[in-house]
């Protein structure tokens, strides 16, 4: 069942919204406190946030750029009575992928929430089977293949390598893989990165033509020679 989070301090809109959403068959977790959000995202897993703006403590703009910061592919819904165009600027620059003015209609909202599940679940497929050099990675269901071998991927090896694959010859800052992956760039989950990527170097061993670049003060390149892909 789809999950939605949804984030709302009104509790009478809040309710209506959260019983209109359920009765179309998602499943609907209700959060009224922005600096509560991120800790329910962590632990309900949602398939996608709809954030009132105006909500106590932490607005929801800011819960918009912290669930970005850990989930770049995650979709976000913004709701608010402001109406300036500065404000559906503001939106989009923090991480949404719509934005609906209040008051708003539950089949718009619905019709909304459809569209950015579709659009999710192609970006997904894309990544069904991606073709690095000699190897074949399936991010949805956590392999790595070459021939008839297969390496079964952790959620942090299979995350950083997809992370990669939507990179190819890219330079990715340190700072970015670290909140992207496994949320923040404390000092432990730094160890952890430079743990996670022998691993992947290791895999990658058997084409040449493929490297995980250290760049020193930066971050990381993962690089696939382009004259290779051509001759494949």
């Amino acid at each position: 069942m789809t999950k939605i989070l949804y984030l709302e301090d009104e509790h009478f809109l809040g309710r209506i919204v959260k019983e209109s959403i359920i009765s179309r068959g998602y499943d609907v977790q209700l959060v009224s406190d922005g600096a509560d959000f991120m800790r329910h995202f962590n632990s309900y897993h949602p398939d996608i946030c709809i954030l009132d703006v105006m909500v106590p403590n932490i607005d929801g703009f800011t819960v918009g750029k912290r669930i970005k910061e850990q989930d770049s592919a995650m979709p976000i819904i913004y709701l608010t009575a402001k109406t300036q165009t500065q404000d559906v600027l503001k939106g989009f620059q923090s991480g949404g992928n719509d934005y609906i003015r209040k008051p708003f209609s539950m089949e718009e909202l619905l019709i909304r929430i459809e569209n950015l599940l579709n659009l999710k679940i192609n970006h997904q497929k894309e990544l069904d089977e991606i073709k690095l050099g000699v190897f074949i990675f399936n991010a949805s269901k956590y392999q790595l293949s070459f021939q008839n071998e297969t390496i079964e991927l952790s959620h942090r090896e299979n995350e950083l390598l997809k992370l990669f694959a939507l990179n190819i010859n890219q330079k990715l800052d340190r700072k970015y893989i670290l909140t992207t992956v496994w949320g923040d760039d404390s000092y432990f989950n730094s160890r952890n990165l430079d743990v996670y990527i022998r691993k992947l170097r290791v895999y990658f061993e058997k084409d040449k033509h493929i490297q995980i670049k250290t760049l020193r003060g930066v971050g990381y390149y993962f690089s696939i020679d382009e004259r290779d892909l051509l001759k494949q």
